[in-house]
């Protein structure tokens, strides 16, 4: 089979996939612009914007490395569940004790998000 010279993907913006990534994985988890805007340290209005595709999570800044590490958490979430996003959004919602409080209140910081990406990795590599 011929292989298409055009790859779309090469040419594609970090910062145009990464926003769609994260506009997904919110949405998937029912995680609200006021609690995104906490996790991307944004305001709610450039959250809204970047769910209306008016705004972009540009490479190299604060926003755009804490939209990888969300994405990252949804990633590892979803592995874990099995695509359920149901399961998910009741993980995020609950109290963890490891985690000594709701995933969703704790990924509101840089050190809870990534408190949360170690357990979820840790637990992505039990056998």
């Amino acid at each position: 089979m011929p292989v298409a010279a055009n790859h779309p993907a090469q040419h594609s913006d970090p910062s145009q996939v990464l926003t769609k990534a994260v506009v997904r994985a919110a949405s998937q988890l029912e995680v609200t612009a006021k609690a995104l805007s906490a996790i991307l340290g944004l305001s709610e209005a450039s959250v809204s914007r970047m769910k209306q595709g008016d705004f972009k999570l540009e490479a190299g800044t604060k926003p755009f490395e804490l939209g990888v590490l969300f994405v990252r958490l949804f990633r590892s979430l979803d592995a874990i569940v099995g695509g359920d996003e149901v399961v998910a959004r009741s993980w995020l919602r609950n109290p963890n004790l490891v985690l000594d409080g709701r995933p969703l209140d704790k990924i509101s910081t840089i050190a809870g998000l990534t408190d949360v990406i170690a357990y979820l990795d840790a637990r992505r590599a039990l056998v």
